[in-house]
């Protein structure tokens, strides 16, 4: 009678080899959020703060300054010690430095402060659209996603151009522009009625 038997294995290599493949899972597998979080981080470099942006504002050892602050329709928020803070038109990193010479010397010897754009500004929608109205911006969208986002087209809608105000100029004049272009927060985009 032949007898078979069963092949052991090395507990301890078996172990270490799952170890190291979780290692490098965890390594490999989480790059592509990094490289997220660093596109996102550089976006905010160039931003420029508007109302109805919401920010995380974090002073270092100061939990009474530390939180989230929201900017008024004029672009302001108001900061325990130093008052009203005029942020509209500036980068986070501008408006760091900012709070930097507002909180040092007369309050804080050497402020650490970061500034992150915790939610952007809506945008608004109007015109030839199902239901026009202000929708929260989500960073990377087009013109036509807001468009989705808004219902889609009615049957009268010009649906290869929007119209937009730029949320960054209030003052600008009205821009034709293609509809797969990028969404800024806080733009005003208005779908045109289309010629029979």
């Amino acid at each position: 009678m032949q007898t078979y038997s069963m092949p052991i294995i090395d507990a301890t290599r078996h172990g270490f080899c799952l170890h190291f493949l979780l290692v490098i899972f965890m390594l490999f597998g989480s790059a592509p959020c990094w490289a997220q979080n660093d596109s996102s981080a550089e976006a905010d470099v160039s931003y420029r703060l508007g109302a109805g942006d919401k920010l995380q504002i974090d002073v270092f050892n100061q939990t009474d300054l530390t939180g989230e602050y929201t900017l008024d329709g004029n672009g302001r928020f108001t900061m325990h010690l130093i008052g009203l803070v005029d942020a509209v038109g500036k980068t986070p990193v501008e408006l760091e430095a900012l709070l930097i010479s507002k909180l040092k010397p007369d309050y804080l010897v050497n402020p650490r402060i970061s500034v992150r754009v915790q939610s952007y500004r809506p945008f608004y929608i109007i015109g030839e659209v199902k239901s026009p109205s202000s929708y929260a911006y989500v960073d990377g969208m087009t013109y036509l996603t807001a468009v989705a986002i808004a219902g889609g087209f009615t049957y009268r809608a010009k649906k290869d151009r929007v119209y937009v105000i730029s949320g960054d100029d209030r003052n600008s004049k009205e821009r034709k522009l293609d509809v797969n272009e990028k969404v800024r927060p806080g733009d005003i985009i208005r779908i045109a009625e289309r010629m029979f």
